[in-house]
């Protein structure tokens, strides 16, 4: 099993052969901590820090502003001394692709974090429907795990994300659809229809492993469901797991999020195959922390994810042991077809097949919906992301060497 405990930000990767030129820190993705800490940095007086807090607050995450000039009821100097020490920049967004069906792809690249990293790229994914749009956000450079069938998992861990990387994700998507006040939605493409707010949901389902950056997780929901900026429900908030056991009881306390387990098999020795940290964490310890887990109630269910494959774990048998071993948890059993990717070793069940499987799990009690897969013609849906930071990486460190 490959399982690496992630490193903070600490390098990253090379896109072209330039470097890129060093930016002002910014302050879009920063938490109401750094806000008040980069006012404090250009001698703000201390009595006025909490007010000012508030001003830049609303403007950067309410209203979307993009430069300082933009703050109209700050005033001229203050709003000087901060463009000369700070931006508003957002992560760049370096290619979009558009699904048939309307979901939106970005690949994003970060800012350089030192002398070596020429910005690392990551990839973020929106999904519209006609009375939601889900936005799916990454919280590490590739991933620590290496999931046999999932694409990302074939992508070499490279760092993790900081707070801000994470909320930049959110700031960019409301940016691209004009999602902010006074924007204007785009032409091409779809968004949630009349009265449905364009991103109204967020998961934590995109590249990484989420419970080994928890940290800076736990503070990219506070700076989403602030109520007085980005404003999501953490009840609209999903961290997705393979099942870091020990970390389950923080998230729920420090996030009130909702948290949806990568399970996808009932049998240890299947799971250590599909999801090598099984090994470390097997299906009865996982299931045990399950049901200790703060706040889940039938109000709050898990959410349990199971990819459908071909002859591996897809028969009648393995559907009656699935709704065995949740018995009594709160929960709801996502299924989800088998997504291919270039060389992937799987192939997706047939429709009888799942929609066997599904019968069973829904005569037993449980929700078993099953996943329409979005955005597979863009590598969109899930377990296809990867980006090209692979092959960057190895360029920066050749270019290093």
């Amino acid at each position: 099993m490959t399982e690496l405990e992630p490193v903070q930000a600490d390098g990253g990767l090379a896109s072209s052969a330039a470097p890129l030129r060093a930016e002002k820190p910014s302050l879009a993705g920063a938490t109401r901590e750094g806000v008040g800490a980069a006012l404090a940095d250009i001698g703000t007086p201390q009595r006025e820090i909490r007010m000012r807090s508030a001003q830049l607050w609303h403007w950067i995450y309410h209203r979307g502003a993009s430069s300082f000039d933009e703050m109209l009821n700050v005033g001229k100097g203050l709003r000087g001394a901060l463009k000369e020490r700070f931006s508003l920049a957002r992560p760049e967004v370096v290619s979009e692709q558009i699904s048939r069906d309307g979901t939106r792809k970005w690949l994003i690249r970060l800012a350089p974090v030192d002398g070596r990293d020429r910005g690392a790229e990551i990839e973020c994914v929106y999904i519209p429907e006609a009375d939601r749009g889900t936005l799916c956000v990454s919280s590490q450079v590739g991933c620590t795990l290496t999931c046999s069938f999932c694409h990302t998992g074939t992508q070499k861990f490279v760092r993790n994300l900081t707070t801000a990387e994470i909320v930049g994700q959110l700031l960019v998507a409301r940016e691209r659809l004009g999602d902010f006040p006074g924007r204007a939605p785009p032409a091409d493409g779809v968004v949630p229809g009349e009265g449905a707010r364009f991103i109204s949901n967020v998961v934590f389902m995109g590249m990484g492993e989420p419970l080994y950056n928890l940290g800076h997780v736990a503070d990219a929901i506070g700076a989403m469901s602030d109520g007085e900026g980005l404003s999501l429900s953490r009840r609209r908030i999903t961290v997705s797991t393979a099942g870091v056991v020990p970390r389950l009881p923080e998230l729920g306390e420090r996030t009130g999020a909702m948290l949806a387990i990568s399970l996808h098999a009932v049998r240890d020795e299947l799971r250590d195959r599909l999801v090598p940290l099984n090994r470390k964490y097997p299906i009865a310890d996982l299931l045990a922390a399950c049901r200790a887990y703060p706040g889940a109630s039938n109000a709050r269910r898990i959410t349990f994810e199971y990819v459908m494959l071909k002859g591996v774990n897809d028969s009648p048998a393995e559907a009656r042991e699935l709704v065995r071993l949740l018995k009594g948890l709160p929960a709801k059993i996502n299924l989800i077809p088998f997504n291919p990717w270039p060389g992937s070793p799987y192939e997706c069940s047939d429709d009888a097949t799942i929609g066997r499987f599904s019968q069973i799990v829904f005569d037993a009690g449980y929700a078993s919906p099953v996943r329409t897969p979005r955005g597979r013609d863009i590598l969109a849906a899930c377990g296809q992301l990867k980006s090209e930071t692979e092959k960057l990486r190895a360029r920066a460190l050749l270019a290093a060497d």
